[in-house]
């Protein structure tokens, strides 16, 4: 559950990035972006909690890695501080995906043999 807590958190982080940062008011696309792909993030780590989806925190290793390759596309562009804050987001996405939701019980067989669930 704590991996999808600090997904949760990370993307609220994403989604106000563009007051933090100050983007200029042309950057439509770069506030659509961390907006859309915020939204999404939080969608799959919520989502994931109920339990015959419960592997679809795993789509968001997708917008990790989309947010990963814009940073690498847009290099150069003047909004590097943008830029940097979706590499190490990315980065972070890839790493806390692949948390099962359920990393703080034990095992399934243990819980299964032992009779608590």
């Amino acid at each position: 559950m704590w991996a999808r807590v600090i997904e949760f958190m990370l993307a609220c982080w994403l989604a106000i990035s563009p007051f933090i940062f100050s983007y200029p008011s042309e950057a439509t696309f770069f506030w659509a972006n961390d907006f859309i792909t915020s939204v999404l993030i939080a969608f799959f780590a919520l989502i994931s909690f109920y339990a015959p989806l419960k592997k679809m925190h795993l789509c968001n290793l997708l917008v990790s890695l989309y947010l990963i390759t814009l940073a690498f596309v847009l290099k150069g562009h003047p909004m590097e501080s943008t830029l940097q804050n979706y590499m190490v987001l990315g980065i972070l996405f890839l790493m806390i995906a692949i948390v099962p939701t359920d990393a703080s019980s034990s095992p399934r067989p243990w819980r299964d043999f032992y009779g608590n669930d």
